[in-house]
């Protein structure tokens, strides 16, 4: 486990960086987060996403997968992959502070 300190407050992730505790996600780490994956800064499209991954994974108690995101947020795979380039689901769960899904390498 390791602590990152963001500018906006230090939370705890794993060696991936993935958030141990979502409670401690805000919009503004999650915008650090996409900063420092090299997405951002987050667009109207990126919140959809990101929104729908928080919303699905306190619903169904995981993080969505890739294609439940396409299919079920209104953004095209696509455009996911633009939006999120080199994994979109790994890398929007990521950012929206969830665990990496299950599928993901």
């Amino acid at each position: 486990m390791t602590t990152a300190e963001l500018t906006i407050q230090a939370v705890d992730r794993n060696e991936e960086g993935f958030l141990l505790d979502s409670s401690q996600w805000t919009p503004d780490v999650a915008q650090q987060l996409a900063e420092e994956a090299g997405v951002g800064p987050l667009t109207d499209k990126h919140w959809t996403v990101l929104t729908f991954c928080r919303e699905d994974a306190a619903q169904q108690g995981q993080p969505p997968g890739l294609r439940r995101i396409s299919k079920l947020s209104g953004v095209n795979m696509k455009e996911l992959y633009q939006l999120f380039p080199k994994g979109p689901g790994k890398l929007a769960a990521k950012i929206a502070g969830l665990p990496k899904p299950q599928g993901c390498i």
